[in-house]
């Protein structure tokens, strides 16, 4: 049985994220932008232990994250640091200020044996280039 979580996705700015801003094809900006954190009570209900993967799905999108466990979290919301991984399940509808919205935005959270694709792999994805068959 598959274990889905309703969640309210943020996204925001870090220290990895904003120490590896240069170098975004970089292994550094990669593991600072491609996880999910979650709070222990909601990590622990969808029975997830160690380095597993979170599929995030949200009405504009899906993406494979990294899980990482966050105690300062409350149960419900997850976070995403900004990236690439954050702008393939936010919207694109930026109200006049040229950012998209980037919190609040309701999404569904499942553990998912999917790998986290690179960066290349996703932008390819989000234009509609990757995958079989294309």
């Amino acid at each position: 049985m598959v274990i889905i979580l309703k969640a309210i996705m943020i996204s925001g700015r870090t220290l990895g994220q904003g120490a590896s801003l240069e170098a975004k094809m970089s292994p550094e900006f990669f593991n600072a932008t491609s996880t999910c954190a979650i709070s222990e009570s909601d990590y622990n209900a969808l029975g997830i232990s160690g380095d597993e993967n979170v599929l995030v799905r949200t009405e504009f999108g899906e993406v494979v994250l990294s899980a990482r466990k966050d105690d300062g979290l409350p149960p419900g919301v997850i976070f995403i640091p900004m990236g690439p991984w954050a702008n393939a399940v936010v919207g694109q509808n930026t109200g006049g200020c040229g950012c998209p919205l980037f919190k609040g935005t309701e999404a569904e959270v499942e553990p998912t044996k999917t790998r986290v694709k690179d960066v290349c792999e996703l932008f390819a994805d989000l234009k509609g280039l990757g995958g079989e068959g294309s």
